[in-house]
Parts: structure tokens; sequence; C-alpha cells
């Protein structure tokens, strides 16, 4: 008690200092009060003398918040796994239920197979490269008209104010 008067704790002349429980408490001296750190607990707290006495608040644990962080996280993680599971199970199920289903893949056309090249004059043969285009979505094709409406009201509304400048100014 004497070493915190001693420090310069300001106002420890004014009230007594905070117990230590037969030694539960670490008491440790800062600018404007005192640190207790309880031994058995582990929770911190900043004490300080407001003129009324002093007065002790528990300082926030941020381990607990991690702590609670992380037991929330690994109780998610459990839950997926069982609806995980679960899903998979129910997709076997069904896959299993399904009627003249065959494992071996049915033949498709050989992609490598090409037509005959077309013979030119002189013997030549002229080979036609295949061309496949893929034809836009339904989502595709609703943005691009989104986009040629938007172009065209802007056209119009700026051949408006062109018209009302060029009236105005005559």
């Amino acid at each position: 008690m004497a070493a915190a008067m001693a420090i310069g704790i300001g106002g420890a002349a004014a009230g007594p200092l905070p117990d230590t429980e037969n030694g539960r408490y670490t008491l440790s001296p800062v600018n404007d009060g005192i640190i207790r750190l309880d031994t058995r607990t582990g929770e911190v707290s900043t004490c300080n003398n407001n003129g009324n006495g002093w007065a002790c608040y528990a300082v926030p644990d941020e381990r607990a918040a991690l702590d609670a962080e992380i037991g929330r996280l690994q109780a998610d993680n459990e839950k997926l796994k069982t609806e995980l599971e679960k899903l998979k199970t129910q997709l076997a199920e069904r896959d299993a239920t399904v009627t003249g289903k065959i494992d071996e893949p049915l033949p498709k056309g050989d992609p490598l197979n090409k037509p005959e090249p077309k013979v030119a004059e002189g013997g030549r043969k002229i080979e036609i490269p295949r061309i496949e285009i893929p034809l836009p979505s339904d989502r595709d094709m609703d943005r691009a008209m989104t986009f040629l409406e938007q172009a065209w009201r802007r056209l119009v509304e700026m051949a408006n104010r062109v018209q009302k400048d060029v009236n105005g100014r005559i």
C-alpha cells in the first residue's frame, strides 16, 4: 500500500486501497489508478479512486469473446457436416431408385470425325472449318435490351437538350 502511494497515485490518501483478500489479487500501479488481477479467475480490472472511494471495473476479456466465437463456429461446422452427410445419403437413395439407369455412357458422335472436304477444280480438296456459335441466354438478351433502351433514352434526352439550346439562342 505504501509503494502505491509512493509512486504517486492521485488521491490515494483520500481513501483506503482495494483489499487484496489474502493474496487473491495482484495489484500493479498505473498512471490513473491500479490494475487488479484476480489470481483465481484470471479476470483483470482497473481500479480508480474517484473521490468517493475506490471503484474497480472489469476489463473486457477478448479471449472470452474469441472462445465463444470459436465454439459457435465449431457448432456450425458440425451442423453443416451432418447436413452434408444427410444430403449425400438422400442423393445415393435417389440414384438407387432411378429405373433404367445404366453405368456406361451413351455413345456419342466422334467430334474428330470431320466431314469429307469438298473437291475444287483441279482435284484440290477445300476444307471448310466448322464454326459453332453458342446462342446467348435469356438473361444475356435482357441485359442487352436494357442497355440498348438506356442508350436510346439518353440519345433522345441529348437531342431534346440540343434542340432547347438551339431554340433558346435564336
